[in-house]
């Protein structure tokens, strides 16, 4: 009987070495390697095929060509994020923080769908069909003909699915509680993730059903398993939020049918989660418009432009070493934003506590922002409030230099609509000329540092711009 060959794989971040280790060489966690037996699994490679091998038909570039058709779930924020709804045949990846609000988001989207005739099943590993139903009955979808099912077993799943007729939208919660008999190890390990997650993906290709995956997610944000189960799937969509605020975003990160930049804005309620149609409403709704430190970000986020406050605060630091906190944004954007700010525009800020903060936890990646973070550390710096309706958006060179960003015209349009008259930005070329705000241009950044300090309000504790 020939033996079966072991290796040793880190759950952390799927790692593979020929023996066990203390401490990971790929990832630096300790005790996260576990030995596993070398299998095929479901379809997982050339040894478990057993066709002939015959070749396939090879086709021209150039042909007719059909757009992907796609399930509309009539969740228009879930529709956003997807490219317009789920396409059939694909595979997706939906990850988050535990309690968040993945289960209930999805159970939402069954429930639409099924309202309009498709055939759904929901398909839990983690609740019995009894927790299932309660949840649905606190969301008022309890009469939708949702199919329900608890099963961790791959091949039952499979079997099941197939003898269940053609659905449209199969849902899996969650891909690390599957397991398949054709791996020795353990339900949630490296192994046992991406052989389940590969089946899954096969069917989808094979039947034409939209298959769902949720995922866990580690302590660093990432989906738990190994990272070859993102490149199996067609869409990865993240759901993040913060403990203590109701709004949920949901955030596309892979997208082989649509743009990759998209957001989508939910409000948890007890009725399970809102749509928010105009998310610069609900970001800007406790806005301070007298506190100093405040200044309000014209923001894009994919198609949409986000209207969001930023807020700063500088303190006098007792300590060697000040602090730096920044919440939302980049830390190293934020100490190039420093030292453009101490080397060109003569504002000795380096030696206090630096506390920065996009309210309402949204993570802003883009450069444009810079303008509003730099306004909202010297409007706290030099205690000098912001005009409540004004806006600020564009990037800083390390030369001091603002330059122009995209969509300018379209973050113009949305800060038009929520009041403000008033935006700080480069210079812009082409500008709607339908618009009533009054444009701010600024060449150099040292030009609206002096026009923020001139308004300072007496603070013996604030140290002077130079």
């Amino acid at each position: 009987m020939v033996k079966q060959k072991a290796q040793f794989i880190c759950q952390a971040c799927g790692n593979v070495t020929s023996k066990w280790a203390g401490r990971c060489d790929g990832c630096g966690e300790w005790n996260s390697i576990v030995e596993e037996q070398v299998n095929s699994g479901v379809g997982s490679g050339p040894k478990s095929v057993t066709a002939s091998g015959r070749p396939i038909e090879l086709v021209s570039l150039t042909g007719a060509t059909d757009d992907a058709q796609r399930i509309t779930t009539g969740i228009s924020e879930l529709d956003r994020v997807t490219g317009g709804g789920f396409v059939v045949g694909s595979a997706s990846l939906v990850g988050g923080d535990p309690g968040i609000g993945k289960s209930t988001l999805l159970l939402q989207a069954a429930a639409a769908l099924a309202a309009k005739g498709h055939n759904v099943v929901y398909i839990s590993g983690e609740e019995a069909i009894a927790q299932v139903r309660l949840r649905a009955s606190r969301l008022g979808v309890e009469h939708t003909p949702v199919q329900l099912a608890s099963e961790t077993h791959v091949e039952t799943i499979l079997a099941t699915l197939e003898s269940a007729g053609k659905p449209d939208l199969v849902i899996l919660d969650s891909i690390q509680t599957l397991w398949t008999d054709r791996i020795d190890s353990a339900p949630g390990t490296v192994t046992q993730v991406r052989t389940s997650a590969q089946a899954m993906t096969r069917f989808a290709k094979k039947s034409g059903a939209a298959v769902v995956l949720v995922g866990h997610v580690t302590k660093d944000g990432q989906i738990a398993g190994p990272r070859v189960v993102e490149h199996m799937v067609d869409a990865v969509l993240y759901f993040e939020g913060e403990g203590g605020h109701n709004f949920r975003i949901l955030r596309g990160v892979k997208n082989r049918y649509g743009a990759t930049d998209e957001i989508g804005v939910f409000e948890m309620a007890h009725m399970g989660l809102r749509e928010v149609a105009n998310p610069s409403a609900l970001f800007l709704d406790q806005r301070d418009k007298e506190a100093t430190g405040s200044a309000v970000f014209a923001g894009m986020e994919g198609t949409r432009p986000v209207l969001v406050e930023i807020q700063a605060l500088v303190s006098p630091s007792p300590l060697g070493t000040p602090r730096r906190a920044v919440v939302g944004w980049d830390n190293a954007r934020l100490s190039m934003v420093l030292a453009v700010l101490e080397t060109h525009c003569g504002v000795r800020i380096g030696a206090n506590d630096i506390y920065l903060n996009v309210a309402g936890g949204l993570k802003i990646s883009e450069p444009a922002a810079d303008l509003a973070v730099a306004a909202a550390l010297v409007s706290s710096l030099t205690n000098a409030p912001l005009p409540a309706d004004a806006v600020y958006f564009g990037e800083v060179s390390l030369s001091g230099g603002i330059r122009p960003v995209s969509h300018a015209g379209t973050r113009l349009k949305e800060a038009q609509k929520l009041g403000f008259s008033i935006a700080h930005t480069a210079e812009l070329k082409d500008v709607d000329k339908g618009l009533s705000m009054n444009l701010g241009t600024h060449k150099q950044l040292a030009d609206l540092v002096a026009q923020i300090a001139s308004k300072a309000r007496a603070n013996p504790q604030r140290e002077p711009v130079e």
